[in-house]
């Protein structure tokens, strides 16, 4: 356990391997066969230092939702730099790139740019010392344990290339950088910012995200592929009472462990098999000393569902539930629920799925694309999408060492590599830079064609 963990999380050889310069322009798993998209890709090898050393700065310079100022003004400087007409503040700190280029189709590529609070531990050499005050005047670590470093680099890098390499497409290419994908604001916040007024509306919108699975690997679906998410505070209240003297309180703390265990049985018992769900409390806080029954307890919890009406079902049953515990406790109120955040459904377009696909199966190799189940995470990328009125696809890119990924397969074992939001999480830099560049090149060349009959 003790290796595995190691080689997965980035610790001692990770080091290395992450450092490692590619033996070839793009990804090993490379086909190359139509000639535009040669073009594009052959390009990139003369960016990949410069795009390393890109990447491991803003990993060593995470900043947390809403407050990205360093990263939004990188990515302002580079769209500049390549000749795009860049707007700032878009949502506080949202920045979009309008690049024109004759008439065709439009096309917007999406990378969002904010880290977590969370203290990093991958013993990477660029990794992340930095801590900040979070929005609640927190002195908290930050980090970007969720990959949204990777993806501002993807984008950059992309970026970059369509400009330089102008005489291959044509149409409008619309770069946006999103804040605070991590609490589910930043989206709507430049949405809110008349983002769909400001620019024009594309023909497709297009995302991805670097996930564990073997790097070089990409992987998507038609229809859902990240869940809803809805994430509550619950506040409980009792009577406070000397520890010595129980049955003068009301004990809160007794009354919000009853609701947690309760809590557990939704899926277990009010959902149907064949439906999914999850539910899960992340935090419990009730009191500060060991002889004290405090007045309140405070419970935070996160709920996962693909289908709208088992999410109404679970939420239903939450507030039945922390209601009815509190009255057969004898709560002196009922219990105060606030919502947290919310993310909805990310759900891939047919016809522009089935479009992107085809294009990564003609350039990768065709084992190294495949289908995907929905997963549990959520995105606030489908608010673009849904909201605009255009197709949309998400799609993953693996960042594990293939090899570890595959020893890891092979003793069953993959729930020991760190996940996204772990502290260790740390996804190797070849192949899964080129890989995630070249994926914004081929899906957006699908619609940006010199060829009037691939339209």
């Amino acid at each position: 356990m003790k290796n595995t963990k190691q080689n997965a999380s980035g610790k001692g050889s990770r080091a290395a391997r992450a450092n490692k310069k590619p033996s070839s322009v793009a990804s090993s798993n490379s086909k190359k066969s139509s000639s535009g998209s040669n073009h594009l890709s052959a390009s990139l090898k003369s960016l990949l230092s410069d795009l390393e050393a890109l990447y491991k700065d803003i990993h060593s310079h995470p900043e947390l939702s809403m407050q990205e100022t360093r990263t939004a003004g990188i990515a302002a400087k580079r769209l500049k730099a390549a000749g795009y007409e860049v707007t700032t503040g878009v949502g506080k700190t949202g920045v979009v790139g309008l690049l024109r280029n004759g008439d065709g189709p439009t096309v917007m590529l999406r990378a969002d740019m904010d880290a977590l609070p969370v203290k990093e531990e991958t013993g990477l050499p660029y990794a992340s010392t930095v801590t900040v005050k979070d929005s609640e005047g927190n002195t908290v670590p930050v980090m970007h344990a969720c990959g949204h470093d990777m993806h501002v680099t993807w984008l950059v890098g992309a970026t970059t290339l369509f400009a330089k390499e102008r005489d291959t497409w044509h149409g409008t290419l619309i770069a946006v950088f999103q804040p605070a994908e991590e609490t589910a604001q930043g989206a709507q916040a430049m949405i809110d910012d008349k983002l769909f007024t400001r620019f024009p509306k594309p023909d497709v919108v297009l995302g991805q995200h670097v996930m564990v699975g073997p790097a070089g690997a990409i992987g998507g679906r038609t229809g859902v592929i990240t869940s809803a998410a809805d994430s509550f505070q619950i506040r409980m209240f009792g009577r406070g009472a000397h520890g010595s003297m129980p049955q003068a309180s009301i004990d809160p703390v007794v009354m919000a462990a009853a609701t947690v265990l309760r809590l557990q049985t939704i899926v277990s018992r009010e959902i149907a098999p064949n439906d999914a769900a999850v539910v899960t409390i992340g935090s419990l806080q009730a009191g500060t000393k060991e002889n004290v029954i405090p007045d309140e307890a405070i419970i935070k919890l996160n709920v996962r569902t693909y289908d709208e009406g088992v999410r109404k079902r679970v939420l239903a049953a939450i507030k039945r539930i922390v209601n009815a515990e509190a009255e057969a406790s004898g709560a002196p109120k009922p219990p105060e629920i606030t919502a947290l955040d919310r993310y909805s459904l990310v759900s891939n377009d047919a016809e522009a799925t089935k479009r992107v696909a085809d294009a990564f199966r003609e350039h990768f190799s065709r084992e190294h694309v495949v289908e995907v189940k929905p997963t549990s995470a959520s995105e606030d990328f489908g608010s673009f999408g849904a909201e605009w009125g255009a197709p949309s696809v998400f799609w993953f890119v693996g960042g594990t060492d293939p090899n570890v990924y595959a020893k890891a397969k092979a003793a069953g074992r993959l729930q020991e590599i760190p996940t996204n939001h772990n502290p260790r999480f740390a996804p190797v830099i070849h192949p899964t830079l080129e890989t995630g560049i070249e994926t914004l090149l081929i899906s957006a060349k699908a619609w940006l064609s010199t060829d009037e009959s691939s339209r």
